[in-house]
């Protein structure tokens, strides 16, 4: 789901797709390379030969076996990394390379080309000093942020039950330009401190998403669980009619059905996906108002 949002398009296939949006990987925490291909072929020893065309400039480089399409045993991988790194002109170094190039197979191709390594910030994220039991994972909440705002010029979003501020940390760390509020004020404590801790600024204040006034682009609404605390229909119901308000593009995480709430509430559903936590569900729906 992430990724359809990211790219505009269902992913060609669960382990890789093909797109001329020059992402940065460390966006996704489900993507781990992105290859800018510079050299194609219909074969490997085609590619061996195209690769003494590439132009370093003097640089070293590592040549780095990306996993797309097809198998390849790790004495494989090494093989290819091989074949190919024979033939590009250039000094080969394996631990500080100043280039990194990616070599993959994809679509029936062999491809070429500068490489980029994701690096996973949401895992450092975790482990923030304010923790919250039914809080999002880093991981989910970093993909629920790129779900709401795919493209982050220029949008403005607004976490409005922002708890412990999990998504805010994820958000403000891709640049999005995002705000939090929450009714528990234990809560906006402990999102200033997350925040502070990894160096981001206080966007926090205690607030009643139902009292919200504001246009925002986009809008990332995780639900009450109902586990410690619950609510009732119309508060749920509520807070639904505010979100849609506030946004004209809405996330909403939610662990209960929701669909006849949502459309009360005036939103229609664009797309959804489900995540477990051991026995514990979620669904993540992205959302807009009704014309």
């Amino acid at each position: 789901m992430e990724l359809r949002a990211l790219f505009g398009s269902e992913p060609e296939s669960p382990r890789f797709t093909r797109s001329t949006a020059r992402l940065d990987p460390s966006r996704s925490p489900f993507i781990r390379f992105r290859v800018a291909a510079q050299l194609e072929a219909a074969s490997l020893d085609e590619l061996a030969a195209k690769a003494e065309s590439l132009d370093l400039q003097g640089e070293t480089f590592k040549l780095q076996y990306v996993e797309a399409e097809g198998e390849a045993s790790y004495d494989e991988q090494r093989a290819i990394e091989r074949a190919v790194g024979l033939h590009v002109r250039g000094k080969a170094d394996m631990k500080t390379p100043q280039r990194l190039l990616g070599l993959a197979q994809a679509g029936g191709r062999w491809l070429l080309g500068e490489c980029r390594r994701s690096e996973a910030l949401w895992l450092a994220h975790s482990r923030k000093p304010r923790q919250y039991s039914t809080a999002l994972s880093t991981r989910v909440a970093r993909a629920a942020a790129n779900i709401a705002v795919p493209r982050p010029a220029g949008i403005r979003a607004i976490d409005p039950c922002c708890g412990i501020g999990t998504v805010l940390v994820e958000a403000l760390s891709m640049g999005i330009d995002i705000v939090g509020r929450d009714l528990n004020p234990l809560a906006v404590r402990g999102a200033r401190e997350n925040l502070h801790h990894f160096g981001f600024p206080d966007v926090v204040k205690i607030a009643d998403i139902r009292s919200l006034e504001g246009d925002y682009d986009a809008l990332i609404l995780d639900m009450p669980y109902n586990l410690c605390s619950r609510i009732s229909a119309e508060e749920q119901l509520d807070m639904l009619r505010s979100a849609r308000r506030l946004a004209r593009r809405a996330v909403v995480i939610t662990a209960e059905p929701i669909d006849g709430p949502l459309a009360q509430a005036g939103f229609e559903v664009d797309d959804r996906c489900v995540v477990r936590k051991g026995s514990f569900e979620r669904q993540v729906i992205l959302c807009r108002p009704k014309l």
